[in-house]
């Protein structure tokens, strides 16, 4: 065996065998007002000292160089501006080549602004043939910064009724493209997923919203839903899945169509392909894959 296959191989076992207090540390890390130096610190007696946790960060923290999976050249691409609340709006959009109406799909990030992963995904919803669009959360605060500690920050500066209106728009402006039929749906991921059951409960003309690990609405919100839902969890993700019951209790009585899906031995960020270790290829592909279908079902 090459010393690059025995690296590989130490790799692939380390990540398979991460402790899960590490990965819940993590995801408080990214989730919570934690500083790095804390995270560090307490990873470090986790890991059992600081060279293994030095050695041990690159398989939890994203690396957008994995991002670029889906080709740009196979479809239409560009990037737009739209009125915000607090000035432009950017966003990335993606669209079969073919000039031609199409439902759209507004594609919602994590909690690091738009990036090279979103923007895949965005080209994923392309190619299954949909009108993509990925605004920008951070578009009145200069954009995502490279640093994600640094987009965090920012996420925290954001007004949250500023952040709804703003995702809003993005269903005013759709109807302006000659490429959009009027069908509208939503998928978010993490802080997204959040967004996506929010603008369920706001935007009456949505027909079919995906959130993948997101925040839950009100219960007292989800009789205005007027969208089909689809949820995605991960079993392990005990943060987020602690408000599943009261909103499918509140689904259920309000006879709202959803389907559920939790994922066992998977990760918050389970969807993430950029984050090495909670990344869960067949739960993701299965989610993403159920995703499509459900877009089949209300939007085409």
């Amino acid at each position: 065996m090459s010393r690059f296959q025995l690296f590989v191989t130490l790799i692939s076992h380390q990540k398979n065998n991460m402790d899960q207090r590490i990965i819940n540390l993590y995801d408080e890390y990214t989730h919570k007002p934690l500083t790095r130096h804390e995270f560090l610190r307490r990873l470090a007696v986790l890991a059992g000292g600081t060279a293994a946790a030095i050695t041990i960060l690159p398989l939890l923290e994203v690396n957008y160089a994995n991002a670029a999976v889906t080709k740009e050249e196979d479809l239409f691409t560009e990037r737009i501006t739209y009125p915000g609340v607090n000035g432009d709006m950017q966003a990335y959009v993606a669209r079969p080549k073919e000039e031609k109406k199409y439902a759209a799909v507004v594609v919602i990030h994590e909690n690091r602004g738009l990036n090279a992963h979103i923007e895949d995904v965005a080209r994923r919803a392309a190619n299954a043939g949909y009108l993509a669009i990925a605004p920008n959360a951070l578009s009145s605060l200069g954009g995502t910064p490279e640093n994600e500690d640094e987009a965090r920050t920012k996420f925290q500066q954001l007004k949250a009724e500023d952040n709804l209106q703003n995702f809003i728009k993005a269903f005013d402006y759709l109807p302006s493209r000659k490429d959009c039929n009027g069908n509208f749906g939503c998928v978010g991921f993490c802080w997204g997923g959040g967004m996506a059951n929010s603008l369920a409960v706001n935007v009456p003309s949505l027909k079919a919203a995906v959130a993948f690990y997101g925040r839950q609405p009100d219960a007292a919100d989800v009789p205005k839903i007027k969208a089909a839902l689809q949820l995605h969890y991960g079993a392990l993700d005990e943060r987020v899945n602690a408000g599943i019951p009261a909103y499918e209790e509140a689904l259920k009585k309000a006879n709202i169509p959803y389907e559920l899906y939790i994922y066992e031995g998977a990760n918050h960020a389970f969807h993430n392909d950029t984050a090495p270790t909670r990344y869960n290829e067949a739960a993701a592909k299965l989610a993403w894959q159920r995703t499509i279908e459900f877009f089949g079902k209300y939007l085409k």
